[in-house]
């Protein structure tokens, strides 16, 4: 890492603690970063159109809409001087806590799919859950940049483990699953780029899979004992079922699975064509625009658009290593580390649910499904990133 030397960005300031100049520069703007991902937002909205098309549930000029907005704030997060952000775990830990809480709140909070994950305020609904997912990343980073890459100490290390699974355990309220695996998939990353001893890792993996093994075993007992669900959910336990079986009861639980394999496979080398596709635009994918999106694609352009895809995840995720690696402090480069760590991931759920290989979450893929809270959050981490390169350069 680069030593940091001087502060003559914050003397430009426009406002106490924002860090924003007082007019919008180029020289701040990572124009390489920024053609890889409008690549990606393009292929995703050429596949998005494709997938919601007949679909009343679904609006395409709002999802124009949104990427419109996600791309402004974006250019405006690479302004801001994220240092500023560095070393408020309370108030990060509050707005996470009380973001992922929020759902829980009368007239507010909204059930779908079983979930009280979203929130409607003036009939635009939103997902705080997704929101949460950026003062997660800049909170994990806070707590653990501080030890200076040397997190030894036993009782340090549980505290940040302990303030990192707070959000985690409020988003698990609603239940979430899918955003709770990206909480943790985060806070893995930031312990780990932060500095903490393999043994403490390892001793957490090993009490996680303890706490699942057991989960798993007590489960039966306290529904028995509750007459309902208690823990576990059924449709939760089903998705384990398929996964372990793909054949699992493929007209019931296991139906989304067969058709979004079937979707794939259909596509071939070179595809169906674009708006070709008949999984989706038939009715036999469900959720094609959001969960099941990779299907889409790979049935209309097949395993050479599949691959085009996955070219693209990996140059971005590339590129945020490589400013990541030049940062000039170790929170910046957590902060980099944990967003490319929650990309990596998603793709990696999100792909592998489609073809059988991981259990079916829910989680969206990144820059191409269809979701305003989603994209959002997004171009707001994209804005981050960028202002850690600008500040690099300086």
């Amino acid at each position: 890492m680069r030593e940091f030397k001087g502060n003559g960005f914050l003397q430009a300031s426009t406002g106490p603690g924002l860090g924003l100049p007082k007019s919008f520069r180029m020289e701040r703007v990572n124009l390489s970063l920024v053609g890889l991902v409008f690549a990606l937002v393009f292929f995703g909205l050429l596949v998005v159109y494709s997938a919601v098309r007949g679909n009343e549930s679904y609006s395409f000029p709002r999802q124009v809409l949104f990427v419109i907005v996600g791309i402004v704030i974006m250019l405006a997060l690479f302004q801001l001087d994220y240092r500023k952000l560095e070393g408020r775990v309370k108030l990060l830990l509050g707005i996470s806590l009380a973001l992922t809480l929020l759902p829980h709140l009368p007239l507010l909070g909204s059930s779908v799919n079983g979930a009280s994950s979203w929130v409607s305020i003036g009939g635009v609904g939103f997902q705080p859950g997704e929101l949460a997912k950026v003062t997660v990343i800049l909170m994990a980073a806070s707590c653990v940049a501080k030890y200076k890459g040397r997190l030894d100490d036993p009782r340090e290390y549980l505290k940040c483990l302990g303030l990192m699974l707070i959000p985690f355990l409020g988003v698990m309220t609603q239940p979430d699953l899918g955003t709770g695996l990206v909480y943790l998939v985060i806070d893995a990353v930031a312990l780990l780029i932060g500095g903490a001893r393999p043994k403490f890792l390892l001793a957490t993996v090993g009490a996680v899979a303890a706490m699942v093994a057991a989960l798993l075993l007590i489960d039966p007992v306290f529904d028995r004992i509750a007459g309902q669900d208690a823990l576990l959910k059924d449709y939760q336990k089903a998705r384990l079922l398929v996964f372990m079986n793909n054949d699992y009861d493929p007209t019931g639980d296991g139906y989304n699975l067969q058709q979004a394999k079937i979707a794939v496979g259909s596509g071939g080398f070179f595809g169906k064509g674009y708006l070709n596709s008949t999984q989706s635009s038939l009715g036999y994918l469900p959720e094609a625009p959001t969960d099941f999106i990779f299907c889409v694609l790979a049935e209309e352009f097949g395993f050479v658009g599949s691959v085009l895809l996955l070219v693209l995840y990996a140059a971005l995720i590339i590129k945020a290593y490589g400013i990541a690696k030049d940062a000039n402090n170790l929170f910046g480069s957590i902060v980099v580390m944990c967003i490319a760590g929650m990309w990596l991931f998603q793709v990696m759920e999100n792909i592998g649910m489609d073809l059988g290989i991981m259990p079916i979450t829910g989680i969206p893929l990144p820059f191409i499904s269809y979701g305003s809270s989603f994209m959002i959050v997004n171009f707001v981490l994209l804005g981050l990133i960028g202002s850690v390169w600008a500040q690099s350069k300086r």
